[in-house]
């Protein structure tokens, strides 16, 4: 059941990652659907690349997703990014869908949370609450977006 609350979140998890430009000018998806392979992999200084934060990102996002859908935390800091190399426009494509495509169902699943589940204990008490578990992901997907975009325009895409 959808409430104020869930619908709310997800139109702010949507804003950063899908579709908004209201707080930044831009969101994940506007940056990454404009980059090669080429691009995404280009090493700029000591900075992960685009690619490996397109990866990290995508980790939380997967791994939160899967704990909505009621599986277990198996996400663990250490391996975030731990990204198979991308070696062709292929890969990158497989790599930037997939984190688009979990996105918008992160969304979902958000819209699809009641009050009550929202306020519900995530994982373990130090975690706090679903609710709060989606502001992090809201507010680490911010950071993150800036970094890209920082990145971007060192190497003047």
């Amino acid at each position: 059941m959808q409430t104020n609350t869930a619908a709310k979140l997800a139109e702010r998890f949507r804003e950063v990652f899908l579709s908004g430009a209201w707080v930044t000018g831009t969101n994940y998806k506007a940056q990454l659907s404009e980059l090669s392979w080429e691009q995404a992999t280009r090493k700029v200084g000591n900075l992960n690349t685009i690619a490996q934060l397109t990866f990290h990102i995508h980790y939380y996002i997967a791994g939160v997703l899967q704990v909505f859908r009621g599986g277990p935390l198996e996400i663990r800091d250490k391996y975030s990014f731990d990204m198979k190399p991308v070696e062709s426009e292929e890969d990158w494509l497989a790599l930037r869908d997939l984190f688009l495509t979990d996105a918008e169902a992160f969304a979902q699943a958000i819209e699809q949370m009641s009050d009550s589940r929202l306020a519900e204990g995530f994982v373990k008490p130090e975690y706090g609450d679903f609710q709060r578990n989606i502001d992090v992901m809201i507010e680490h997907g911010y950071y993150h977006l800036g970094q890209v975009v920082l990145i971007k325009k060192m190497m003047a895409v």
